[in-house]
């Protein structure tokens, strides 16, 4: 048995049973994929996928007892890796933040510079996706860290810490109707087209929520993964946008006026996720803790020890 064998097993899986894309993602042949699959099989004396002629189709009843065997020895390889790394190469590596568009444009700036200053011989790898793209890439361990507001929460494989709590503004050109003639409400609000995120995106599920509990059904003529996109369309006067107040600024956003509207949609969780049973270097606590200080490494250790499905607060 090598990690080879365990390498291809997992990708097979992950690259759905495409043997082409296997071998593309580990850097070697398909027969030589096909090989290592067969004898790791021939070793442990099961057939672990289900084939049609030479093809793999899917996993076979030992197969899905062996996939989380196969992840969990993978995963505590990387974590050996990772421990020996830490302390031969103290200031030296890379940490991968996965991240929506929303967090990496407006929350994540500020500590990204101050921990740039304190280990500027870490490489910092920002990649963005939509929640579930950024929980997956968390699950595959493609990324070390994962922020966003929705979905993070949904995963057992995952833990998920609190970060920040934010609300909702709506955006309006100068002059606009909704500038006056009383407070905002939702009734007002749905009197007008609206732009804001797509759903699953930066707290839209609260906004379809207060929507449904009042009985109003608003027209969204349309959506967008990003506020600067929102605002845009806003400006060109498409309609009124509901955007995280994060990501709006007076002085930026001279062409639009924003209203408050805490009121009208429940308050929004943006929350950090690790992959569960992932060693963390030292720097990584450190980058959790710029970004979010009372996430110190303590509190942080005290989650990663928690059971699976328990949600963490502080």
């Amino acid at each position: 048995m090598n990690f080879q064998q365990l390498r291809s097993v997992r990708e097979a899986v992950r690259r759905g049973f495409n043997l082409t894309e296997v071998a593309n993602a580990l850097h070697t042949s398909q027969p030589g994929v096909s090989r290592q699959i067969r004898e790791l099989e021939e070793e442990l004396g099961v057939d672990i996928f289900v084939r049609a002629g030479k093809r793999l189709t899917g996993l076979t009843p030992p197969g899905e007892v062996v996939l989380p065997i196969v992840e969990r020895l993978l995963l505590e390889a990387d974590n050996l890796r990772r421990a020996g790394e830490d302390y031969n190469q103290q200031d030296h590596g890379q940490l991968t933040i996965a991240a929506t568009h929303s967090q990496a444009r407006y929350a994540l700036p500020t500590a990204v510079r101050d921990f740039r200053a304190r280990h500027p011989k870490v490489q910092l790898n920002l990649h963005q996706g939509s929640p579930r793209q950024v929980a997956q890439m968390l699950l595959e361990g493609e990324a070390d860290l994962g922020i966003a507001t929705e979905a993070l929460a949904q995963y057992e494989s995952l833990v998920a810490l609190p970060c920040y709590r934010w609300t909702h503004s709506v955006v309006v050109p100068p002059g606009h109707e909704l500038l006056g003639g009383g407070p905002l409400t939702l009734e007002r609000l749905a009197q007008y087209p609206l732009i804001t995120y797509d759903a699953g995106y930066t707290g839209r599920t609260h906004i379809d929520e207060a929507f449904r509990k009042q009985g109003l059904a608003p027209q969204f003529v349309l959506t967008a993964m990003d506020a600067d996109v929102i605002k845009t369309y806003v400006e060109l006067g498409l309609g009124v946008g509901i955007v995280a107040s994060i990501a709006y600024d007076e002085e930026r956003d001279q062409h639009l006026r924003a209203v408050d509207a805490r009121h009208l949609f429940a308050v929004n969780m943006t929350r950090l996720a690790l992959r569960r049973g992932t060693w963390l270097r030292a720097y990584v606590y450190d980058f959790i803790e710029t970004f979010a200080s009372p996430l110190t490494r303590p509190v942080v250790e005290q989650a990663l020890n928690r059971e699976p499905g328990a949600l963490f607060e502080i």
